[in-house]
């Protein structure tokens, strides 16, 4: 059975009158009817039900990728943008009022370009893990709480994103002049006495904030593939949940 002709099978496995919401639902209900390796009443194989599963994991994540890897995905989204290193953004009133403010509204914007530039490296990234993920492993995010996915996820990507992550954000910083800005900022900085001392790994900072982004909108994504799979705006997932019940 193909990958869409098995979501198909699993659309149409849900009883008339359920919604869509109920989709997760009816796919923790099929994969307890496997016993062994055999099929559930519907027909399928827990093999077929846990590729279902990757396959809406796929495409979430590719969302979250291509959401926040656009020009704009961290910059204008407030709940993500990176602020400025600890001790800069404490001291910022401070040093706006010895003329540094135009500095730091700069190196703000360097930083969540360079985040935006980086993050189109964790597709492949989860491709693999995904590709990868056990039958236990599915099995336990189906049947896990809500954010058992984004959890699983993170636990074993964050540290290989930030390698992967952390040469694309040096060079960034340091092509668009961040790197620059940044230390003549802490020249200055420091000139001026009683200020807090400040995180001076600012692609450090500007990849874990950026992690954090990632993260947080996967567990986002992560709710709406829970309830809703007919939202997601690929053309696989409009054929095969789009008619609601």
């Amino acid at each position: 059975m193909t990958r869409r002709r098995f979501l198909l099978t699993l659309l149409l496995a849900v009883p008339a009158g359920q919604t869509q919401a109920n989709w997760w639902e009816r796919a923790q209900d099929l994969l307890r009817g496997v016993t062994g390796g055999s099929t559930t009443t519907s027909g399928l194989t827990q093999a077929e039900i846990i590729d279902g599963l990757r396959e809406a994991l796929r495409i979430g994540t590719d969302n979250v990728v291509s959401r926040l890897g656009a020009p704009g995905g961290f910059l204008n989204d407030p709940r993500i943008r990176i602020p400025l290193p600890y001790g800069l953004n404490r001291a910022q009133e401070q040093l706006s009022r010895v003329g540094l403010s135009g500095m730091l509204d700069d190196l703000e914007v360097r930083m969540n370009r360079a985040a935006e530039a980086a993050t189109p490296r964790a597709r492949a990234l989860f491709v693999n893990a995904i590709r990868d993920m056990s039958i236990q492993d599915a099995q336990s995010i189906l049947n896990g709480p809500d954010d058992a996915a984004t959890r699983y996820f993170e636990s074993r990507m964050r540290e290989p994103l930030g390698t992967e992550m952390r040469p694309i954000v040096d060079e960034t910083l340091s092509d668009a002049g961040a790197v620059r800005v940044h230390d003549d900022l802490m020249r200055r900085y420091r000139s001026i006495p009683f200020l807090p001392e400040v995180d001076t790994d600012l692609s450090g900072h500007v990849v874990d904030r950026a992690l954090d982004g990632v993260f947080h909108y996967l567990a986002v994504e992560e709710a709406a593939i829970r309830q809703d799979p007919a939202r997601r705006t690929t053309e696989l997932l409009r054929k095969v949940f789009g008619s609601g019940g």
